[in-house]
């Protein structure tokens, strides 16, 4: 389960030596051919090195090409073109959306990588009927959805924190936030797929209509074709948002709080916690944005050295329903155990809201503290071991740690399809626990790698069941205890729709015969 210490050892010494790990081989001859294929768009051959970056900013493998489609076709031309050069050919084919992959997984050393947001506004097009839907090409950014949907009222169901990736990269690995729980996840929010797969198929599939490629491409990590178009359902959208944030000092009540609240009937429309390790003053930080419930108790909080959980939510509401919306919001919030000095709200546009990382990410850019190394660790765990983990790594491992946030929050299983190719824990409740870090320079970011380390070993070792999200795994006898019993239908999957290995290499999982995948990173 756990990511091989040889993979860490060596990063840390490549990381210890120079910070980014950078992959430079004598660079083959382009095919020529490629450079004869008749396309819409466009290959680049010189400026590559965008496309060799990620937001982990830990690895950077160039591609040979990048490849700029004008239109799906060139994206089927091409890994067609691939495919029929046969096993003997080193080509891979990567999709890179927005570039939010964490170690590399959206790159192609030496191969070509597609740029998806090329496609961007080629294809979208909201349907207001009865069953409302949008088709979005899958290199179209969640925001840019976001915006043409709400021009008819309208908006997806299920979204990430982040609304700046792009449709096929999230429908590859999951999507989640904090509406998982009611509707699960982007991926479980989908009518029908456009994919071209890796025999350059361009194939059109939905539950009804190849349905086995369709569940297989829907967190599949990019395995088994690229998404180029994606129909997703809408449903009308709220023109406010009532947002919530409270404290507990006390594990047991934070967490039992959430699970009530995720089994209800009537109840928040998000939620999401938070594990707030060492970070003074938090209360203060929130003035800036929310309004206390009791200004008096808030400012005498104090906040210094304890281990905190932040409870967040959110009511949608309409301008004309603020009472009722008023009246919903305290009577959930008087079955909560919180602390009453710590209750903090503001009420923002739905827009505001879904965007609100964004605004976050505007702060750090002008601190130019966002182009930095991401070394973050996504994690899945059984209901039944939360707070077994939460002792170790909470308690011990990262007392002393202040690298970033830390999302701690449950989904019901019940809301996630199991014929998709997403691993998920074997119990009807279980958490999604991302330590989203940024790490300034070798030493920091060797630090928070042996972090993550330590929390994997330690949940290895302690019989947790922890399942990655976003996995980066080496070695094929990683990633076959990562799928488990699902091992056998995803090799199966990949030799029906991608027999050579061609596409997605910087995920590791599948090595094309003739071809050296780089140094894991």
């Amino acid at each position: 389960m756990r990511p091989s210490l040889l993979q860490y050892l060596k990063l840390l010494l490549l990381l210890a030596l120079g910070g980014v790990t950078t992959m430079h081989v004598p660079k083959q001859d382009v095919p020529s051919s490629l450079e004869a294929l008749t396309l819409d768009g466009h290959f680049s051959f010189h400026d590559v090195s965008a496309a060799a970056q990620d937001f982990g900013n830990l690895s950077s493998f160039p591609p040979v090409a990048v490849l700029h489609p004008g239109s799906v076709a060139d994206i089927a031309t091409t890994i067609r073109h691939v495919f029929l050069m046969g096993e003997h050919s080193t080509l891979t084919v990567a999709a890179r959306g927005h570039g939010h992959s964490l170690y590399g997984q959206s790159q192609a050393a030496e191969g070509i990588v597609i740029s998806m947001e090329s496609l961007q506004g080629n294809t979208m097009r909201v349907n207001p009927g009865v069953s409302p839907y949008v088709d979005a090409s899958g290199g179209e950014l969640w925001i840019n959805v976001l915006h043409e949907t709400l021009k008819y009222g309208l908006a997806p169901k299920s979204w990430t924190d982040y609304l700046h990736l792009t449709v096929g990269g999230t429908l590859s690995n999951a999507g989640v936030s904090g509406q998982t729980f009611r509707h699960g996840p982007q991926i479980s929010n989908v009518n029908e797929l456009e994919i071209v797969t890796g025999r350059g198929d361009v194939i059109t599939c939905s539950p009804e209509q190849n349905s086995d490629l369709f569940h297989a491409a829907l967190g599949g990590l990019g395995q088994f074709g690229v998404i180029t178009r994606a129909r997703i359902p809408l449903e009308p959208a709220p023109k406010m948002v009532r947002w919530l944030r409270v404290l507990y000092l006390d594990f047991t009540s934070f967490t039992e709080d959430q699970e009530m609240l995720i089994s209800a009937e009537k109840t928040f429309d998000y939620i999401e916690g938070f594990v707030i390790i060492n970070r003074t003053g938090i209360l203060n930080n929130w003035r800036s944005s929310f309004n206390p419930q009791d200004p008096v108790r808030s400012s005498q909080f104090e906040s210094d050295g304890k281990v905190l959980f932040c409870l967040e939510m959110t009511k949608n509401f309409n301008p004309d329903e603020a009472d009722v919306m008023e009246q919903e919001v305290n009577t959930l919030l008087s079955q909560l155990r919180y602390m009453p000095s710590s209750l903090f709200h503001t009420d923002v546009t739905y827009i505001e809201f879904l965007d609100r990382v964004h605004s976050s990410e505007m702060k750090l850019r002008a601190k130019g503290m966002w182009e930095v190394p991401h070394p973050w660790l996504n994690i899945i765990i059984p209901r039944s071991m939360i707070h077994k983990f939460a002792k170790e790594v909470f308690g011990k491992i990262l007392k002393d740690s202040n690298n970033g946030p830390i999302l701690l929050y449950p989904v019901n299983k019940s809301r996630w399809d199991n014929r998709t190719s997403v691993v998920i824990p074997d119990e009807e409740v279980f958490y999604l626990v991302a330590f989203l870090s940024s790490a300034l320079g070798p030493h920091n970011i060797k630090h928070t790698l042996d972090l993550n380390y330590r929390i994997i070993e330690f949940s290895d070792k302690a019989g947790i069941g922890v399942k990655q999200y976003l996995p980066n795994y080496t070695t094929e006898q990683e990633w076959q205890s990562h799928f488990g019993a699902r091992w056998d239908t995803f090799q199966q999957r990949k030799k029906a729709y991608d027999p050579l290995a061609i596409l997605a290499p910087g995920q590791r999982i599948f090595q094309k015969a003739s071809a050296s995948l780089p140094l894991p990173s």
